[in-house]
C-alpha cells in the first residue's frame, strides 16, 4: 500500500474513499484510531492508501476530480 492522501478532514477522507472504490480501487485508512485519540490537536493525520499498483491511476482520479491539492507528494 502507497499513501495517497493525509487529512484529518473525515468528510474529506470518507468522500475519497468512496470516489476511490467507486473507480475499483482498494483502499485502507491508516492512524484513524491515532486520529481520534488526539482530538483536535491535529497532530497525527489519517492517511488513505492505495496499492502500489493502483497508485497512478488513482492519483490521475483525484487530478481529474480537481481534487490533487489534497494529495501526498510522489
Amino acid at each position: 500500500m502507497r499513501d495517497l492522501v493525509t487529512t484529518n478532514d473525515p468528510v474529506l477522507l470518507s468522500y475519497l474513499k468512496v470516489l476511490l472504490e467507486d473507480a475499483g480501487i482498494e483502499t485502507a485508512v491508516f492512524d484513524g484510531n491515532m486520529s481520534a485519540v488526539q482530538g483536535t490537536l491535529g497532530a497525527v493525520a489519517q492517511r488513505l492508501a492505495v496499492p502500489e499498483d493502483r497508485w497512478e491511476a488513482a492519483r490521475r482520479l483525484l487530478i481529474e476530480a480537481d481534487l490533487g491539492q489534497w494529495m501526498v507528494a510522489p
